[in-house]
């Protein structure tokens, strides 16, 4: 999933029962090994994205994506909030048909509530590569400011991106 910044989409996901483990990183690219200054700098044609390994058994897909569709403005073209470039733009990326049905399905339900078109990208999941490791778990960690966000599962205060 990409959807901007990919601090506040981590710690949104965190938060979700059945969520076992989530990275942040790049994806959508066709450079191996990308870093964050490339990817920032917009020279490699990735995003940036979140990895989320998930119990199927205590939470469904469709979880997932009520979680990411709640995060982002999917109108919105490469960029959410205040980052923009296409190394922000949102996507759902499917790992196998049956994500990809579901995708399909909600993003129909997604455009009835808009009157512009839905810029979010739905294609299939090209390589995940890592962030470096002061990315991962970022917000839980303390952010920018030092504040440390809950990251419990059901946690409901206001993820603020930045820290």
């Amino acid at each position: 999933f990409a959807g901007g910044c990919f601090w506040g989409l981590e710690l949104a996901f965190q938060r979700v029962p059945g969520v076992e483990y989530t990275a942040v990183g790049y994806t959508q690219g066709p450079e191996d090994f990308p870093t964050y200054d490339h990817v920032c700098a917009g020279a490699t044609g990735h995003t940036e994205a979140v990895m989320v390994y998930y119990n199927p058994q205590e939470t469904s897909y469709e979880t997932l994506l009520d979680t990411f569709f709640g995060r982002v403005n999917p109108t919105t073209v490469n960029g959410q909030e205040n980052d923009y470039g296409k190394q922000y733009r949102t996507g759902v990326y499917v790992h196998t048909p049956a994500q990809e049905k579901l995708a399909r399905e909600r993003f129909a339900q997604e455009q009835t509530k808009y009157k512009q078109p839905i810029a979010t990208e739905l294609q299939g999941a090209t390589p995940f590569w890592p962030a470096e490791d002061y990315h991962q778990q970022y917000l839980e960690k303390g952010g920018r400011l030092g504040q440390p966000q809950s990251a419990a599962k059901g946690a409901t205060e206001t993820i603020r991106c930045y820290g």
